[in-house]
């Protein structure tokens, strides 16, 4: 029987397998002339098996690579599940059931090994979906593969990137986006705050930069802050609420925090997409004050 879990077509006579037990529900097909035994395989198991039939200079695309490399997708793509894949030359595009072709038109991909695939770097990643994003998604995504936690890449490389890349849509998106990308956020909706307050012309804020008191000691690390007039900027996501280890985490760093003398300004999702003028007027309040 099979002794691998992925195999091609043709390697079916090998492993003792006619066409009509290939077409078994316990064997999934995930593009022309491939099967895995596994009638729900994972999109790592797809990719490995797309990987089997297509030309070895194709690489993971779009949000395909967002979520092989582990970065959070921007709202507008969540509903991308389509296998994308790039080539660097038109003849090498896949033309194959459930696999969405791209052409790169690069010389030469910037690709990454990771599960044994090839996948667009992050950079590489950033600048080819810019031209489905708008500024502040564009941002986002950026902030998200520069995170505090895990990040895969820095902005030193998707500007090396984008220097190096002479023609591709959305490049002077990029030239924009690339001037506001901080690393070291936590969430997609402290970039939107932060971008928020930007345009609204008020001081660009720090990002996770530790709130110290007067004898130098931690105290906490703020999703946004302006450390020398002692305002912190908190984001509170649905999670802070219910889950009661996190609410009791916030208390207590916030109490730490007033007790040091700084002002904390909480922001929900409301205050952000519903409603950003409240916000607003709050921190120019606590500013002029």
């Amino acid at each position: 029987m099979v002794s691998s879990t992925i195999f091609t077509v043709r390697e079916a006579p090998a492993l003792d397998l006619t066409p009509k037990q290939i077409r078994n529900t316990r064997f999934s097909a995930p593009t022309t002339g491939v099967r895995v035994n596994d009638p729900d395989p994972s999109l790592i198991d797809r990719c490995r098996a797309i990987a089997r039939v297509v030309h070895p200079n194709a690489a993971f695309a779009r949000t395909t690579a967002l979520r092989l490399l582990g970065v959070d997708i921007p709202w507008q793509l969540e509903d991308d599940h389509a296998i994308h894949i790039v080539t660097p030359r038109r003849g090498e595009r896949p033309q194959r059931f459930a696999v969405t072709p791209h052409f790169c038109g690069q010389k030469q991909l910037d690709v990454v090994d990771r599960f044994g695939l090839r996948i667009t770097s992050a950079p590489q990643t950033w600048l080819q979906l810019a031209h489905r994003l708008n500024r502040n998604s564009l941002v986002g995504l950026g902030d998200a593969m520069t995170r505090r936690k895990n990040p895969v890449t820095t902005p030193g490389a998707l500007s090396f990137l984008m220097r190096e890349t002479f023609k591709m849509k959305g490049l002077t998106l990029c030239r924009e986006a690339i001037e506001l990308i901080r690393p070291g956020t936590d969430s997609p909706m402290e970039t939107d705050l932060r971008l928020l307050m930007v345009d609204a012309g008020l001081p660009e804020p720090l990002v996770n930069v530790p709130a110290l008191d007067d004898k130098g000691q931690f105290l906490a690390l703020p999703d946004l802050s302006y450390p020398q007039l002692k305002i912190a900027i908190e984001y509170d996501g649905d999670h802070h609420r219910t889950d009661p280890a996190t609410w009791r985490r916030d208390v207590e760093r916030r109490q730490r925090l007033e007790d040091a003398g700084w002002l904390i300004i909480t922001a929900t999702a409301d205050d952000v997409i519903r409603h950003p003028e409240r916000v607003i007027a709050r921190i120019r309040a606590a500013l002029e004050r």
